[in-house]
């Protein structure tokens, strides 16, 4: 099948781990040892010695490499019919294309040939396919999973994705890669939940988009609302400006840096398509790329205060689903079109999740979810209010980002009035705990009233909550809290210790004692609390 370039016939990787046995696809300008990375050129070929660190995580987690996939030649395309291989086509309709770059790979996880698969994403590879095969594409901020192994499109934009047909799964995935080391460090001062009531942005105006395309999106809409969502809406003229900027401007020469001087080298050898892109970036001057980095840097301000307090942004991943005849009759048209709601995400430093949101006609229809650098959580908690998954627990920044523990036991609980402090900081619901049976509780005589948990001999287990913050955020909470509150360590039934909320010996004897209830909730159950 056109789908893929090498086929594995055995893969000896490891038996147990998070992802025993699950079937990986490879796209093929990533590194696999001992399998030709060809990056869609066959006279481009070399054989690598290491996996990529991505494919090396996958497979240490039990994950099976199954076969390399085919792409748009050197990455460069949105269709996946511009490769010496074949056109890849629909999954469901051969007539139609399967969206690309990562072409193969998407239609390896549809089709049920993987369970999950690699891919690129400069432009929007890791997700237009996604969209248009019907599954999950993670697309995480820049830098957070290594690019070492990678044949480069545009190295300043260039990401590692995850294809999954369900978001718990690419989920999975992503934690694997993401726990690795970072070409780009994570920050202690991020969000690691989105707040249960978010913002989320739409353009006003949805160009290119089909009519019927259009019904499918504003159901996403209604969905997202119906779920508690606010829904603002934003001047789209400075994303669509970047988008078009991708590949008009100069921001092109980075592939010709990429790959350039193999196709000057090898005139017969590129797909006539790629190699007029990349070759015309050779004659753009050194002050053009400066210029439209500044006029970037200018959109990016523009849109992300036109963002403003949104949690996130919600558009179509592609605006159409067209034939591959309608590519080879107008390839550079085609492909334009096909990016403008995907273009401008690298360029701007955004996080995204691409997930399926039903049919437009006889076309799968998808909508991304994009967040603010470092805030893929946030991205992946809005992306599950789309989709029919359960809601993430663990999300897979936290393989990965720096976080806390902090333990509440009253008015910070879930469904208590200060819990909006918390999500206020980004901090995300990790269950319930119990304490170890050494501590007592009272209510202090406060507004709202506010627990007092002391250690103590001849304590009993208490009821709390386990919440997950940045470092930072911890900071702020601990820089807040008005006396007699404190942070200090708590033993839980386990063993472990974490911060937690307590309280001075002499605030807490003045207190009312509701060590009998065994946790706040229980007090306010029968009346003791207020």
């Amino acid at each position: 099948m056109s789908i893929w370039i090498h086929r594995c016939a055995e893969d000896t990787g490891a038996t147990t781990g998070t992802l025993a046995g699950l079937r990986l696809a490879v796209k093929d300008n990533v590194d696999v040892a001992g399998i030709p990375t060809t990056a869609g050129c066959p006279d481009y070929a070399y054989v690598p010695d290491h996996d990529a660190p991505a494919v090396a995580a996958l497979r240490a987690a039990g994950a099976v490499v199954v076969g390399k996939t085919n792409l748009d030649q050197f990455a460069t395309g949105l269709v996946g019919t511009r490769s010496p291989y074949g056109a890849v086509p629909d999954s469901r309709r051969p007539a139609f294309i399967s969206g690309g770059s990562s072409s193969g790979s998407a239609v390896a996880v549809a089709t049920g040939a993987a369970d999950i698969a690699i891919g690129t994403d400069t432009a929007g590879s890791g997700r237009i396919p996604a969209a248009l095969q019907g599954i999950v594409g993670i697309k995480p901020t820049v830098g957070v999973i290594s690019t070492e192994g990678v044949v480069p499109a545009c190295r300043s934009y260039d990401c590692v994705t995850i294809f999954a047909a369900d978001l718990a799964l690419a989920d999975r995935a992503m934690a694997v890669m993401a726990a690795g080391a970072p070409d780009r460090p994570w920050p202690g001062d991020i969000r690691l939940a989105a707040p249960p009531r978010p913002t989320v942005a739409v353009f006003t105006d949805l160009p290119e988009l089909d009519p019927v395309w259009r019904e499918a999106f504003d159901r996403s809409v209604d969905t997202l609302r119906a779920r508690g969502a606010t829904i603002v809406e934003i001047d789209p003229a400075p994303f669509l400006a970047a988008a078009r900027l991708l590949y008009d401007g100069a921001l092109v020469a980075e592939r010709y840096a990429a790959v350039g001087e193999f196709i000057d080298a090898h005139p017969d050898a590129a797909d006539p398509t790629v190699a007029g892109i990349i070759r015309a970036a050779a004659a753009i001057p050194a002050h053009r790329l400066v210029t439209d980095r500044a006029e970037l840097e200018r959109l990016r301000a523009r849109a992300m205060a036109a963002l403003g307090d949104a949690d996130v942004l919600l558009a179509p991943t592609a605006p159409t689903h067209p034939t591959i005849a309608q590519v080879a009759a107008d390839p550079i048209g085609v492909n334009s079109r096909m990016g403008t709601y995907t273009n401008f995400c690298n360029l701007f430093d955004l996080c995204a999740v691409a997930v399926p949101a039903g049919t437009a006609g006889e076309s799968f229809f998808g909508v991304t979810v994009f967040a603010r650098p470092f805030e893929d959580a946030v991205a992946l908690d809005i992306a599950a209010l789309l989709t029919a998954d359960a809601e993430i627990a663990r999300p897979w920044p936290l393989a990965a980002a720096p976080s806390c523990e902090l333990v509440v036991f009253g008015a910070h609980l879930r469904g208590q009035p200060l819990e909006h402090q918390l999500h206020t900081l980004g901090a995300r619901w990790s269950g319930p705990v119990t304490t170890a049976p050494a501590y007592r509780l009272a209510a202090l005589d406060t507004t709202p009233p506010k627990p007092a948990v002391t250690r103590c001999a001849g304590g009993v287990p208490i009821e709390g909550e386990r919440w997950l913050l940045s470092p930072a955020a911890l900071g702020r909470f601990l820089a807040e809290l008005p006396a007699p509150m404190q942070l200090g360590s708590v033993e839980l039934a386990d063993g472990s210790l974490c911060t937690a909320f307590g309280c001075d010996g002499e605030a807490a004897a003045a207190g009312k004692d509701l060590s009998e209830y065994g946790g706040w909730r229980a007090a306010l159950a029968a009346g003791a609390v207020g």
